[in-house]
């Protein structure tokens, strides 16, 4: 576990950095790729061994809770994408969300959220947390004057996404830090749909930085994973309750999520282009009726994402004209998107919220969150723009 060899990465590229970052130049019997350190335990050779760890005179690992060699090298890795002092890794996107909550709030503490973010994070803090006394406000996104008049002084952490989903709104990172910063709240973000290429939220004020590693940062469509980065002392702060709660990445995941990092830069940038012309497509498209993307010029926050990303991401949300049934047609006739949930992978997928993740609400609830019958998230691939535009294109025939 010592950083004396970890390579220093200060002055490179985010893309080197995507390749190199958080491992050393010699690794075991000379490999190229990191090792999986596929074990639960880690032996001592001797009593001074014992003690030299317990009384830190020695880094090293001790059981696979607490840390793994394959693990160490991944969370390195991110927080040198994000410019942070560290990195903690879990076994979700989710894990990451309950347990850095569950960290730094106590009973008799409270939250504020901005309402569009993902159900399941909605859901825990509205209806889980309250169950340990901790209470939650929900703000409307892009709402500032409402959401700082929600503070109050046991206001411990102001939470949102950006971009967020499914409507992919731009938080303005810097005036709500400056809220958090005043009101002596932590400010949290989960940057998952932006990722390092193109948002640094760390630079515009965030305390903690929150990514769903099973999307772009993996980006295979093949593994599950949660992250969170910041400063040492806040990190810390969650990896010692992280270690009791036990939701820990295993190795050979870790070793996905490298492999998934070296193409990282290339990837996000490919998606920012084949997203931007797709939403360019749909917006000019008959059978269209409104297009989310940031970065169109019809986004009511293309302004302020200008202002403070790299790229606009490679997500695209349409709202198609007609109804219910037609949007089942335009589903059943894609002949290259794959209909499914997540986002950030090699493969193009598509999904419909009303009828996936918001299944269980009714018409009227889900109307009231601006789920509609007609509402769908495009999360681009790997696949030429062309191929996913002429997919597109004789699917909305059938609407």
């Amino acid at each position: 576990m010592a950083k004396k060899n970890r390579r220093q990465t200060s002055k490179w590229g985010l893309a080197t950095r995507a390749v190199h970052a958080g491992e050393t130049r010699q690794k075991w019997s000379d490999v190229i790729a990191t090792p999986i350190a596929q074990t639960s335990t880690f032996v001592f050779q001797n009593t001074k061994d014992i003690q030299d760890y317990t009384s830190k005179k020695k880094a090293r690992f001790e059981y696979g809770r607490y840390g793994n060699p394959t693990e160490l090298v991944a969370s390195r890795r991110i927080a040198s994408l994000e410019g942070a002092e560290d990195c903690l890794l879990f076994a979700s996107g989710m894990n990451a969300v309950t347990t850095t909550f569950l960290a730094l709030l106590s009973k008799g503490d409270h939250i504020v959220i901005t309402d569009d973010i993902y159900k399941k994070t909605w859901s825990f803090c509205t209806s889980d947390l309250p169950r340990f006394g901790i209470e939650c406000s929900i703000a409307p996104m892009g709402d500032y004057k409402k959401l700082e008049a929600m503070v109050r002084p046991n206001t411990k952490i102001i939470f949102s996404e950006s971009p967020t989903n499914p409507y992919l709104y731009v938080v303005d990172l810097e005036r709500l830090g400056d809220i958090a910063r005043r009101k002596k709240a932590l400010f949290i973000i989960d940057a998952t749909f932006a990722t390092p290429v193109n948002q640094r939220p760390l630079e515009h004020g965030a305390d903690i930085v929150l990514h769903s590693v099973t999307k772009y940062l993996g980006g295979h469509n093949d593994l599950l994973g949660g992250a969170i980065v910041g400063s040492n002392k806040l990190v810390e702060k969650v990896r010692t309750f992280h270690k009791t709660m036990g939701g820990v990445m295993d190795p050979h995941c870790a070793f996905l999520l490298i492999r998934g990092l070296k193409t990282f830069a290339v990837r996000v940038e490919r998606a920012n282009r084949t997203a931007m012309r797709v939403a360019e497509f749909l917006e000019k498209h008959p059978k269209v009726e409104k297009v989310y993307y940031p970065g169109l010029k019809s986004h009511p926050q293309h302004k302020i994402a200008k202002k403070q990303m790299d790229g606009f991401g490679g997500v695209v949300t349409f709202l198609a004209k007609g109804n219910l049934a037609g949007a089942k047609r335009l589903l059943n006739s894609l002949k290259l998107c794959f209909i499914g949930p997540s986002l950030g992978g090699t493969e193009t997928l598509i999904t419909h919220p009303a009828m996936g993740t918001y299944y269980d609400m009714t018409r009227k609830q889900r109307y009231e969150l601006g789920i509609t019958d007609t509402l769908f998230r495009l999360a681009v691939g790997m696949e030429d723009a062309e191929d996913l535009i002429a997919d597109l294109k004789q699917a909305l025939k059938k609407v």
